[in-house]
């Protein structure tokens, strides 16, 4: 972090706490982002860009505004933006009825170091890529490899008028790949994400890249092969891979508090479990939490966007709705406390109740044991494409690829699925979760508007429901 970006922080707290302000958080945050698309072995293009800047959210008359500034060099810069901000304030919260109120917390001072085992640099990320590329390419039928490896370095200090001084400084490392087969005029295509918060090891230890290269190869040659499907209700073992998206999308989105309060639904929607808390909302077997102490996650930090110390929350338990994901403005409604959620995509946006890593808990399963018991159904894998309702009551989300099950036996493979339901239905038909728990990387979650997109970590493990499955094509 710029001691200089730091100073500017600083300098601008007390200005506002000078003109009066209720409250005033700001970030100061830089970020260096090293990009390297390879396809059909070629580099794509090589792509550097860095980015620094502050944002300061502004509090009085129980009212919010915010402003930010790109590089400022400057407190000049800041002080007339900063004014004009609380002018602007004042007229709005005279025809405001419902006035802002935080949860008070105690203000930390630390600074947290993430650990990096191996540095990231290009030339080992092109060196990865391109071997990526040559397993992909090397499977019959294969016409099309993309491997787009990129890391970001970052650091991100927060202050506030109530003394808190939290710097953070991170490094997360991501490959995204995909691997497209055709012949006899089909095509299949299937695609992985791998990487996490740390250095290189998140996508070289136990050669994850290349297994992951060599893995969605070989699924979308043998694809080629596969059958579609009729439409029916059946019985669904879902892989932690696909269950990663399912609850991002039925169980993530619909438990941040502003949008059970309606503060989305002109933009993303509500959620069908609104004034729902204490009801029973899935089966027993469904626990849900969300947590960003999982280390080398792509949701894992130790303060939010509030300076609230993070730690795990419990969402669902025994299908039980507990909870919601909390801002300390949303905690003084729902009279409970922040559950550290507060992000924003970059010092540029206000911050919004977002996702960490949101999971279905393991149970006591062991997977085959999960699959021996179906007579006939079907084993879900991998996610690909969510849609899903203004109220994330029905959803339907396709998977890379399926099989099915015929008396407790994997059998047919199956290509272009999609699985569907109504959120209420499915959750209460799981009467399984494997010991297989796995957390996954998601690295484009929009919501806002403006839209923000941020990466966080999903997971959950195996889980077994009921679900209507059909072909798309």
């Amino acid at each position: 972090m710029d001691s200089n970006l730091q100073d500017l922080a600083d300098q601008a707290i007390r200005y506002a706490e000078e003109i009066g302000v209720q409250y005033c958080d700001i970030r100061a945050e830089t970020q260096s982002r090293k990009s390297i698309l390879i396809e059909n072995a070629e580099v794509e293009n090589l792509k550097i860009t860095t980015d620094q800047g502050i944002g300061i959210r502004l509090l009085k008359n129980g009212t919010w505004g915010f402003c930010s500034f790109n590089s400022p060099r400057s407190f000049e810069e800041l002080r007339e933006p900063i004014t004009k901000t609380i002018k602007n304030i004042s007229y709005y919260s005279e025809k405001k009825n419902n006035l802002v109120k935080l949860e008070p917390i105690s203000p930390s001072k630390v600074t947290k170091d993430f650990p990096v085992l191996k540095k990231p640099e290009v030339e080992e990320l092109i060196k990865i890529g391109f071997e990526c590329d040559n397993i992909i390419l090397e499977r019959p039928r294969i016409i099309k490899s993309s491997v787009n490896p990129w890391y970001t370095v970052n650091s991100k200090y927060f202050v506030n008028t109530e003394g808190s001084k939290i710097l953070q400084n991170f490094t997360d490392v991501v490959i995204e790949m995909s691997a497209t087969a055709h012949e006899s005029g089909l095509t299949q295509s299937v695609n992985i994400t791998e990487g996490g918060r740390g250095g290189m090891e998140q996508i070289e230890g136990n050669d994850k890249a290349h297994a992951s290269a060599k893995q969605i190869a070989e699924k979308a040659s043998q694809l080629i092969d596969s059958k579609p499907i009729k439409e029916e209700k059946s019985i669904v073992v879902m892989n932690p891979d696909f269950v990663s998206l399912l609850t991002h999308e039925i169980l993530g989105h619909p438990s941040e508090a502003d949008r059970v309060l309606g503060k989305e639904m002109a933009w993303a929607g509500g959620t069908w479990w609104k004034n729902k808390l204490g009801e029973k909302i899935g089966s027993e077997q469904l626990n849900v939490f969300d947590d960003p102490t999982i280390k080398e996650s792509l949701g894992w930090y130790y303060f939010d966007d509030e300076g609230v110390q993070t730690q795990k929350s419990t969402l669902i338990e025994n299908g039980i709705l507990k909870n919601h994901m909390q801002n300390r403005e949303t905690a003084e409604v729902f009279n409970t406390q922040s559950t550290g959620n507060m992000r924003a995509t970059s010092y540029n946006y206000v911050p919004l109740i977002r996702m960490a890593c949101t999971c279905i808990d393991q149970g006591d399963w062991k997977v085959d044991e999960m699959i021996k018991e179906v007579k006939k159904g079907y084993l879900i894998s991998n996610m690909k494409i969510p849609s899903i309702d203004m109220k994330r009551y029905n959803w339907s989300i396709s998977c890379q690829y399926a099989q099915k099950i015929e008396n407790g036996e994997i059998t047919d493979l199956l290509r272009d699925v999609i699985i569907m339901g109504n959120a209420p239905e499915f959750l209460q038909s799981i009467d399984a979760c494997g010991n297989d728990f796995t957390v996954r990387p998601i690295t484009n979650c929009g919501k806002g508007d403006p839209m923000q997109s941020m990466i966080m970590g999903n997971g959950g493990p195996s889980i077994r429901g009921e679900a209507t499955i059909k072909s798309v094509n």
